[in-house]
């Protein structure tokens, strides 16, 4: 996790101490951590990191243009850039950053996808799968709506190994099938969704609404499955609990029977901002300015 500005910082899975704390530039564009590496972008200055995950020791780094962003690692390649349009995407071996290949031009694209043997890239009406290896084109989808601008958000949610989703425009949700390169109208809303992309927990397509809480869907038949909304904007972050869900809100946890139904509320001290999946039965709440690792008790008893 970054924090304090300029620091960042690994915390022990178990109990939360601090594994080692390093200095790292300003709040980064993007961290990502593979194979026991953690690749960090900050805003400033304008390099790429790679830190060992263990230590925190710096393995090697490289300079990048001005407002580089996009990290995505593939096949032991580092693909960087992209972002916005102001870089070419340049691909570094993730063993030293030995510079492997770079696009003649400037890329513009969302939050690339490592997906169906390659690295999923889009912007606009366009999405495409490069080979990590030398950056070639492998397949292309054209939609029928833009992607939505998801800046340094994800807008692609793989659902197998051969079909994935791309949010697009205010309300849509677009199915791209590796096999047969075809798009299929997978989700038109009737509300506005939020700018980001859909989750995939246990089986089910969930996706934010503007002004409410979560819409789940059947990611084959595109059938609307159930809508939480409890009275309150939902936060980011749908986790599996026993054999339902987990949401929250600003101010409690909610917990979701098989049918999407709320059957258990807790009340949280703080502000919550999102709820992520630790694994293990556990979540991490995150707080302004607080990260909490919870263990919920089986329902019907949430008692955290």
């Amino acid at each position: 996790m970054h924090e304090r500005r300029t620091r960042l910082v690994c915390l022990d899975r178990e109990d939360g101490s601090v594994r080692w704390d390093v200095p790292m530039g300003t709040w980064p564009r993007d961290l990502v951590v593979t194979e026991g590496r953690c690749l960090v972008l900050p805003q400033s200055p304008d390099q790429l990191f790679c830190l060992d995950l263990r230590t925190g020791a710096e393995l090697w780094h490289v300079d990048l243009p001005r407002f580089s962003g996009h990290v995505v690692v593939a096949e032991g390649i580092v693909l960087v850039g992209g972002w916005r349009g102001y870089t070419p995407l340049t691909a570094f071996d993730l063993r030293d950053g030995r510079s492997l290949w770079q696009t003649a031009e400037p890329v513009r694209t969302g939050l690339p996808l490592t997906w169906g043997g390659g690295v999923l890239l889009g912007h606009g009406s366009d999405a495409w799968l490069m080979d990590p290896r030398d950056g070639g084109e492998m397949a292309r989808w054209r939609l029928p709506e833009p992607l939505i601008g998801g800046e340094l958000r994800p807008v692609f949610t793989p659902v197998s190994p051969d079909r994935c989703l791309a949010r697009c425009g205010p309300r849509s949700l677009m199915a791209l099938d590796l096999t047969s390169r075809a798009v299929d109208d997978l989700v038109g809303h009737d509300v506005d969704l939020v700018v980001e992309a859909a989750e995939f927990v246990g089986g089910v397509v969930w996706v934010r609404e503007l002004r409410a809480g979560y819409s789940a869907w059947d990611p084959g038949a595109g059938s609307l499955l159930w809508r939480v909304d409890v009275g309150q904007p939902l936060m980011s972050g749908v986790v599996r609990a026993d054999d339902g869900f987990l949401v929250a809100g600003e101010g409690a946890l909610f917990r979701l029977g098989r049918d999407g139904q709320v059957i258990e509320r807790a009340r949280h001290g703080q502000r919550i901002s999102a709820l992520r999946d630790l694994g293990a039965g556990e979540v991490m709440v995150t707080t302004r300015g607080t990260l909490k690792a919870l263990a919920p008790a089986p329902a019907p008893d949430l008692d955290l």
